[in-house]
């Protein structure tokens, strides 16, 4: 059974059937050709397919694609257009925060939502961690992101 839905991604207008059962990873990645979406263990566990939705960093493994009908998404290749984008990028390098990169843009969207929160000054260097460790990472440890992290939200190093 397909179900049809109209969302915004990436600041785009997209309408679509989609099966009832797809994943919104799916949807971005097979339906719009969005491949900066990772998707590596399927279960929600690694977090690599991680995107914005209303704001909020989701899996979109474990998110059905007929559950975004009227939302806007942001995937990696959003954030790559938008203002933080540069920023993120310059603290990544300054602080060797990424190695192989198959992580990197679930890390990515998960610190552009966090950027973007109100209460992002209040955030200590445990919460940071907290907010990153749904990323998985076997490359850099979390030091390095949480620094990169930590200067991104404006916190003093």
């Amino acid at each position: 059974m397909s179900v049809p839905i109209a969302c915004a991604v990436n600041g785009r207008d997209v309408a679509a059937n989609v099966p009832a059962t797809a994943r919104l990873s799916d949807f971005l990645r097979d339906t719009l050709g969005l491949k900066g979406t990772h998707v590596a263990c399927g279960d929600g566990v690694c977090g690599n397919c991680t995107v914005i939705v209303d704001g909020e960093a989701v899996r979109s493994c474990l998110t059905l694609a007929a559950q975004c009908d009227g939302r806007a998404i942001e995937t990696v290749e959003g954030v790559a257009e938008a203002d933080v984008f540069p920023a993120i990028r310059a603290a990544f390098l300054r602080h060797n925060a990424l190695q192989c990169g198959y992580c990197t843009p679930g890390f990515v969207t998960t610190i552009a939502a966090m950027m973007r929160d109100n209460a992002r000054e209040a955030l200590t260097d445990a919460e940071i961690g907290s907010r990153i460790s749904s990323v998985a990472c076997r490359c850099t440890g979390y030091v390095s992101i949480v620094a990169a992290a930590r200067a991104l939200l404006g916190r003093s190093e």
